[in-house]
């Protein structure tokens, strides 16, 4: 029965490492290429980008090389950003005219060049949620428990293997 414990334990605890390690290199390796993150929080771009998945938008892109149907985030005037796709290049202007893949209607507002973040490269669903949750209370307080929790798995198999030594001495 121990042994099954412990080898549950330690496939347990693999396992969460696994994903705690791919979710974080997810977060933050890519800002060392140059790359924004932000979490999707409206449908405006469904179902090219959910609610609460990540889009990576590369910062290196310049507005001279965004063209129609690149999708972009930029700064909007109330400090927000957004991801919509361009649907019109002003050059003349130097601005975009853009859209929400899930809205009937362009813009209101066409985006000036300068308020450009970046183009969209790509997503990974559902992760947005643990990087907008994380920072709250109730987020650190649910790292810490997890963190707990993946000690407790690699200790429990050592502390069992010593009960068992312990067992067998006292059976001699």
């Amino acid at each position: 029965m121990r042994k099954a414990i412990i080898k549950m334990c330690n496939v347990l605890s693999n396992v969460v490492l696994v994903v705690v390690v791919a979710i974080c290199i997810a977060l933050i390796v890519p800002r060392f290429a140059n790359f924004e993150i932000f979490t999707v929080l409206s449908g405006s771009m469904e179902p090219t980008y959910h609610v609460g998945s990540v889009v990576y938008i590369n910062k290196n892109v310049k507005a001279d090389a965004i063209k129609v149907k690149d999708p972009i985030a930029f700064h909007l005037e109330n400090g927000e950003i957004a991801t919509h796709r361009v649907v019109k290049v002003d050059k003349e202007n130097q601005q975009f005219v853009t859209k929400g893949d899930a809205n009937n209607a362009e813009d209101i507002k066409p985006i000036p060049f300068k308020q450009l973040i970046g183009k969209a490269v790509f997503t990974i669903p559902l992760i947005g949620y643990i990087s907008a949750n994380i920072r709250t209370t109730k987020g650190i307080i649910a790292c810490t428990i997890c963190v707990i929790i993946v000690i407790l798995l690699y200790a429990l198999p050592a502390i069992l293997d010593e009960k068992e030594d312990d067992e067998d001495a006292s059976a001699k």
